[in-house]
């Protein structure tokens, strides 16, 4: 094994499509409520809009030699980027601020979890996100079904806010 971690531009986010796309598999295989919500998402319908719609982006995609095997995507937007036709995903009066941290997609292909590869994406990412001054609030949104990963979450200090759409999404927050 060769990992290497590589920071690239949201213009070159076409590298995480297979990626982007193999998360939705996985998190409809792991969903036990409305599967079904997952049969529209994929790398056009979830990534390039959230790349659009943020003030600033960052992208870590993770290396085995030329293959990539998991990457970690986060960004800085509006508050209001979260209240939208598909949900509101929290109470915008408990954010002070204009703008909100969000760790948005993290995926890593099972043969290399557990290896300490996603703690240093994870790392690289809050790194990213805390570098920006007038951010207070971070979120991370776990599907259901998804244990592991919230598990992850809080033990990385993040801890449970509520549930969206009817158990549909966990909702993780710093504070």
């Amino acid at each position: 094994m060769t990992i290497q971690y590589e920071t690239i531009p949201s213009e070159n986010s076409e590298c995480c499509r297979e990626l982007c796309n193999e998360l939705m598999v996985f998190q409809k295989s792991k969903a036990q409520i409305r599967q079904e919500l997952f049969d529209s998402m994929n790398f056009e319908t979830r990534m390039i809009p959230s790349i659009k719609s943020a003030l600033h982006n960052h992208i870590v995609v993770v290396k085995d030699g030329e293959k990539p095997v998991g990457y970690v995507y986060s960004n800085i937007s509006p508050k209001e980027t979260y209240a939208n036709d598909f949900a509101t995903f929290f109470d915008l009066s408990s954010v002070r601020k204009h703008d909100v941290g969000c760790l948005s997609q993290f995926y890593l292909r099972e043969e290399y979890r557990k290896s300490g590869i996603g703690s240093r994406l994870f790392e690289m990412s809050m790194t990213w996100l805390h570098q920006f001054d007038d951010v207070e609030d971070y979120f991370i949104f776990v599907s259901n079904g998804n244990s592991d990963a919230l598990e992850f979450y809080k033990r990385k200090g993040f801890v449970f806010s509520h549930e969206i759409l009817d158990g549909f999404i966990t909702v993780l927050r710093n504070k």
